[in-house]
């Protein structure tokens, strides 16, 4: 039976009157990859920071690994691997002493893993922090979150400043480590990034998490993408049913995203003499755009 790494029990955080994160609960189970999504604001990052101990919440409680994300916050970074949005490190270090530094904090020689994890990313450790471009600093965060080998890796918008080809090694990287029982909380606004990694997902709307479930459901959740060819002298009224969003008519083309019996569109369709059809799967955009309608 899987237990639970990260417990998080009505979590909120409000910065005066302002709102960070209301009432958000989830868990994140031993092995599993865990996306966590919205749109920029949506609260993903104060809930990651929240979970860290990088700020207190004001109401709720979270645990990583059984330990209460507060009190015991020391003894969980010991095994925790953490990238944020933005890395900022000390400019005039060398990438080599930084890294060097930043294993010091774990008290376990980590120079092999140092070495393999800077020649897969192309990362020059030779070079001062000053003179890296954003990609290469988001590199040395990187590696500076998974250095130590943690039972828990942390990440915030990972992907911003790396090239296609270099964020293909670092999913390949996260999936080795997961394959070695790695848990990973992978926060984006990107979905295709969520889509490609992750088992489950919590969607985050103005502080709330909206929905939780697996990434398969969120897709197969009876939603079907449907174009059509049909007599384009036909009214944009032609096609009555329940169950459509998103409808769009050009001439003889039209389209839309429908929930409901394959049965009912079928019989709601033939009246149209339709010349060609196409159902297929929406994209996770579309599916995540009708959460946030």
């Amino acid at each position: 039976m899987s237990k639970n790494i990260i417990e998080i029990d009505n979590l909120s955080k409000f910065y005066g009157k302002q709102r960070g994160i209301e009432d958000v609960t989830f868990s994140v189970e031993e092995g599993e990859i865990f996306g966590f999504i919205g749109p920029n604001g949506a609260g993903k990052s104060t809930t990651i920071r929240t979970l860290l101990a990088l700020i207190y919440p004001t109401s709720g409680s979270a645990k990583i690994f059984g330990k209460d994300c507060i009190k015991e916050a020391p003894s969980i970074a010991q095994d925790v691997g953490y990238l944020p949005s933005e890395t900022f490190f000390y400019e005039g270090m060398t990438v080599k002493d930084l890294l060097n530094y930043a294993a010091t904090l774990y008290r376990k020689d980590c120079s092999k893993r140092i070495a393999e994890l800077s020649e897969r990313l192309k990362l020059d450790t030779s070079r001062k922090i000053r003179d890296l471009s954003f990609g290469n600093k988001k590199k040395v965060g990187i590696v500076a979150g998974l250095l130590h080998s943690p039972r828990l890796v942390i990440l915030d918008e990972p992907t911003s400043g790396l090239d296609p080809l270099m964020q293909q090694t670092f999913f390949d990287i996260l999936r080795e480590e997961n394959n070695k029982g790695v848990t990973i909380l992978f926060s984006s606004h990107i979905l295709s990034e969520v889509q490609k990694m992750c088992n489950r997902i919590a969607i985050l709307k103005e502080g709330k998490v909206i929905s939780l479930q697996n990434i398969h459901e969120l897709r197969a959740d009876a939603y079907k993408k449907v174009h059509l060819s049909v007599e384009s002298n036909i009214s944009d009224r032609s096609l009555s049913l329940d169950g459509i969003t998103k409808y769009e008519k050009n001439g003889g083309e039209i389209s839309f995203i429908y929930k409901g019996s394959v049965n009912r569109l079928i019989d709601a369709i033939q009246p149209l003499k339709a010349t060609d059809i196409l159902i297929e799967e929406p994209s996770l955009e579309e599916i995540f755009m009708h959460y946030y309608q």
